[in-house]
């Protein structure tokens, strides 16, 4: 068994796409119209195969204040790997992503959060 797909919610998707792809790397998988959304989806540019991270619309009633208590509370949404946190965080910041947590030892593992401007947190992390 393996993970297929997993879902951020978003308030956008157009500005999410963007996001994903043009500020985070990630690259489109697919972009099918369905009713007023689409299955929009991103993947790993060096694991093209690899999970999908669908960039799921926020219209389901359980979904605002769900979002907003995870936001309120600094909890990320989803977490992404990556090979070097101080390089990602300098890179980024460069392009203006809001950091909510820079770079910071957690154990066995460095972490920085990241706000996507879609109303999610997202964890950046590096294991050590």
């Amino acid at each position: 068994m393996r993970i297929y797909v997993t879902n951020v919610f978003v308030d956008d998707q157009d500005k999410a796409l963007a996001f994903y792809t043009d500020t985070l790397g990630f690259q489109l998988k697919y972009n099918v119209p369905v009713g007023e959304f689409r299955w929009l989806t991103v993947v790993s540019k060096d694991q093209p195969d690899g999970t999908q991270l669908l960039l799921e619309p926020s219209n389901h009633r359980a979904v605002g204040p769900y979002k907003q208590a995870l936001y309120e509370d600094g909890i990320p949404a989803a977490s992404f790997q990556v090979d070097d946190l101080d390089a990602e965080f300098a890179r980024l910041k460069v392009l203006g992503v809001h950091f909510t947590l820079e770079p910071t030892d957690a154990g066995p593992v460095r972490v920085a959060v990241i706000d996507d401007t879609c109303g999610n947190l997202i964890q950046l992390m590096q294991m050590k």
